[in-house]
């Protein structure tokens, strides 16, 4: 018996060698010692069988042969409750694959420990022709659900960053209930996609009109709302463009327009209103506070600068309105002298005053409105205005152009006074045409960029008329 039971163990061991190996001509050589040994590894005595091993190292002949002699195999499962057809997804052996699935197709919905099928798999490794090969075999495979997160294949394809398995998951399921499906804590794709910037992902999703855009996850959020909450750089401002591109918005503007709907018919929300979906949104009040706050986290950084630019601009401007270039007077003009500047001036008046009073007068013109207009964002921004209007904000920022040029100017009639030699007027003149330029080149931003808003605004205007119009018919 002792001798039977090692006669087993060595040929267990020799066929498993010969699995590592890929040798055909090895496995065949045990079967005619012993035509029974695959048949032990289907009695649940084995970590793991033969054909597992070669799946896992992409030995395809020596796994077509094992299906040829004893197909069951294929639906053997590890220590892990893995299929061979698991491990070769993995790996991404699509040879292998179509092999596996040719004598076992209920493999592919076969759940490993992890609660994953071998199409999750697949979408977790990016192995986008095994997916495709999977989907052609078990498509309602791609439903199903991760027990311990409640995910779909497609949050594991945004999970992994996997973007060429989501698109073809999407494209070939054309369902909007599975692409706008949720987790434990009613993420949809987008949510995720969002929450990891992802931007080729979200070009995608927001581009696809199946796409429910506005979804609220259990906390309250819509995916515009996590854009919102993160750090404000490049990649999260191009997220809120492409957000708001498709529609989207707030979770806070839908309960405003669901309050407006049930205003309008009191009547009908008086049964309904309990079961109603925005009430789950009531509790989250604070939440929706934190939103607002980072919403408006760029304009409380921005009246924090103009204040500082502001009172750096109004102290250059009194300095230079009391200490003009070229200096004052420093006596009474001596009696006799023949100079008419010297007739009548008086000691801390203004040399440059008396020289050139025309250029003089721009200059104190210029200074002036420097000065003002810096007093004037001081006093609006300390006054209690509502800054967290956009609209003041920019309102703020014109009277800081305006500063900023009169300062701009006032120094260049300063370098020429002082100064006043040909070269520093062709220099004055040059840096005076480059600074024009370049505030005209601002404004001509600016203005592209208030055409291109209205014009989004009234094709979305007109979007929804037609929709309604569609609705009401």
């Amino acid at each position: 018996m002792n001798h039977i039971h090692s006669t087993r163990r060595k040929m267990d061991r020799n066929i498993y060698e010969a699995a590592v190996e890929g040798s055909v001509t090895t496995l065949l050589n045990l079967l005619q010692q012993d035509a029974l040994v695959l048949d032990r590894f289907m009695v649940g005595c084995h970590a793991e069988t033969p054909l597992h091993i070669a799946s896992l190292l992409g030995h395809a002949e020596f796994v077509q042969e094992i299906l040829n002699r004893k197909p069951e195999l294929a639906g053997e499962l590890d220590a892990r409750k893995s299929s061979p057809l698991h491990l070769a997804t993995a790996k991404g052996y699509l040879d292998i694959v179509k092999m596996l699935v040719s004598v076992n197709p209920e493999a592919c919905s076969f759940c490993d420990r992890d609660g994953r099928n071998p199409l999750h798999i697949a979408a977790i490794k990016g192995h986008v022709s095994v997916l495709k090969e999977l989907i052609r075999v078990r498509s309602d495979a791609a439903r199903m659900i991760l027990v311990d997160r409640g995910e779909t294949i497609l949050h594991l394809c945004v999970r992994y960053n996997q973007l060429q398995a989501m698109e073809l998951l999407v494209e070939f399921m054309h369902n909007r209930a599975f692409l706008n499906s949720k987790d434990n804590d009613g993420n949809t794709i987008l949510h995720l996609a969002v929450a990891t910037k992802q931007i080729e992902a979200i070009k995608f999703l927001t581009t696809n009109s199946a796409t429910d855009v506005n979804a609220l996850n259990t906390y309250g959020f819509t995916a515009l709302d996590l854009s919102t909450q993160s750090r404000r750089d490049v990649i999260d401002w191009e997220i809120w463009e492409l957000l708001r591109r498709s529609g989207a918005i707030n979770a806070k503007d839908i309960r405003a327009s669901t309050h407006e709907l049930d205003t309008a018919h009191v009547a009908t929300t008086s049964t309904s209103h309990e079961n109603h979906p925005t009430n789950e949104l009531q509790p989250q009040n604070k939440g929706s506070g934190n939103v607002v706050e980072m919403h408006n986290d760029w304009l409380e950084k921005m009246s924090s600068a103009l204040m500082i630019v502001a009172s750096l601009i109004a102290t250059m401007a009194f300095q230079v309105g009391i200490n003009p270039p070229g200096g004052v007077w420093q006596e009474t003009a001596p009696r006799g002298s023949d100079d008419p500047a010297f007739v009548s001036h008086l000691p801390g008046r203004s040399i440059f005053a008396d020289y050139l009073p025309i250029t003089y007068g721009q200059f104190l013109a210029y200074n002036t409105t420097g000065f003002v207009a810096s007093l004037s964002i001081i006093l609006l921004l300390i006054s209690g205005v509502p800054i967290k209007r956009r609209i003041f904000m920019w309102i703020l920022m014109v009277i800081m152009w305006i500063a900023i040029t009169a300062m701009a100017l006032t120094y260049l009639l300063s370098i020429f006074v002082v100064a006043k030699t040909e070269t520093a007027y062709n220099a004055a003149t040059t840096v005076q045409f480059v600074w024009f330029g370049l505030m005209g080149v601002l404004l001509l931003g600016h203005i592209i960029r208030l055409i291109a808003k209205m014009v989004k605004y009234f094709t979305k205007l007109i979007r929804q008329r037609r929709h309604a119009s569609s609705s009401i018919v």
